[in-house]
């Protein structure tokens, strides 16, 4: 695959976007729903904003901004958010927020950024102090809130606040305690602290799996949180943590594709199947990380491999151009009424696979982006008559 036409790709489901109706989210686009504040887009655009940076290409960013725009009053109002259901998905989309204060210095940037922050401080807890996921999930804390909501709380300390990162430190190391699994190296999906929910494990509270694009989340917010964080003591207890997951992750990388399964520690069951957005998240963490000194070079290698499998296996070219699949639509845990989420192999071998989803395709552009940097390194060090290390 020539990596050019991965750029084509990028440029395509731009061009066929609108703030209304985006073309990589597929679950309105199935839905018929009109456009609103969420997760799905934010990654996306957080993506963009990557591409814009490297590639200096102001389509991208500008596309951002207009998406951003579409539901930003003058005072930070953002449209269609709805406080009341304290959902930290909706969080993750502000992260944009600061790339387009920075560049603008528009007001309006830093009133929303503040709201959501604001959401934050009111956002329901656990009784060891971790957000709620959401109001609909009392007491349950899920590997995805860790990156909807802490990066963007330690890019608001960075930026607008007093650079105190302890209470990220904290929730991460929550989850370290409670949700880690010693055995297998990989993290549950799900922990509720009341252990009432019908899906936790009455002893651990835990969920009974592991699902891989919730352990891609936690994977790529530590990788993100890693660049945030100053250096010092608290940065190294999240290095501990990232290094210990990428190396537990990676025994379980498929030896053919380099990609990972639906179910990591299920490789090969029947009905179990390589999943393309949490193998793109665990490439982009172990290329960001190595980039950035966390990860020991052979992690560059290895997310390379990912990504490569992810192109051979999953990339295909259509009438319409290139189309990503073997995406997971969605899953979850529950709530009360939707027994059918209940954190078993079978259920997340049962949702919907799909094409060009931005929660494959946003960490995929993600992954490109680290490997457009390194050639961009390896361009310039070639250009100096340096060798890189």
């Amino acid at each position: 695959m020539d990596y050019k036409k991965i750029d084509e790709f990028v440029l395509h489901l731009v061009e066929a976007s609108t703030p209304e109706r985006t073309a990589w989210n597929v679950e309105k686009l199935r839905e018929g729903k009109k456009a609103s504040w969420n997760y799905i887009d934010g990654c996306m655009l957080t993506a963009l904003m990557e591409m814009s940076r490297i590639t200096g290409d102001e389509q991208y960013f500008q596309f951002a901004g207009a998406c951003i725009d579409y539901f930003l009053e003058e005072d930070g109002t953002i449209r269609t958010f709805r406080p009341e259901a304290h959902n930290l998905d909706d969080i993750n989309e502000g992260r944009v927020l600061f790339s387009l204060y920075g560049h603008t210095g528009k007001e309006k940037y830093r009133r929303a950024a503040d709201k959501l922050m604001e959401q934050l401080r009111q956002q329901p807890r656990t009784s060891e102090g971790n957000f709620w996921h959401k109001a609909i999930y009392p007491d349950q804390v899920w590997l995805d809130g860790i990156y909807m909501a802490q990066p963007f709380m330690a890019l608001y300390e960075k930026y607008f606040g007093s650079g105190n990162y302890s209470d990220v430190i904290k929730q991460i190391g929550n989850v370290r305690s409670r949700m880690y699994s010693e055995d297998k190296g990989l993290y549950y999906h799900g922990y509720d602290a009341s252990g009432k929910a019908f899906w936790a494990d009455k002893k651990s509270g835990c969920s009974q799996s592991f699902w891989l694009r919730s352990l891609g989340w936690f994977a790529v917010a530590l990788a993100d949180l890693l660049e945030i964080l100053p250096e010092g003591a608290e940065q190294e207890k999240l290095i501990r943590i990232f290094v210990d997951l990428m190396i537990s992750i990676s025994r379980y990388a498929d030896e053919e594709t380099s990609l990972y399964w639906q179910v990591p520690d299920q490789g090969g069951q029947e009905g179990n199947y390589l999943e393309t957005s949490g193998s793109a998240m665990m490439a982009y963490a172990m290329l960001k990380g190595a980039r950035l000194g966390f990860l020991e070079r052979e992690f560059a290698e290895k997310g390379r491999k990912t990504f490569d499998g992810i192109v051979d296996k999953y990339l295909t070219f259509t009438e319409n151009g290139l189309s990503l699949g073997g995406i997971c639509l969605v899953a979850g845990l529950g709530p009360e009424d939707n027994r059918r989420r209940d954190g078993t192999f079978a259920y997340y071998i049962s949702e919907p696979v799909v094409e060009n989803d931005a929660k494959g395709v946003a960490p995929f552009v993600l992954a490109y982006s680290e490997i457009k940097r390194s050639r961009n390194l390896a361009q310039t060090m070639s250009g100096c008559g340096k060798r890189g290390r």
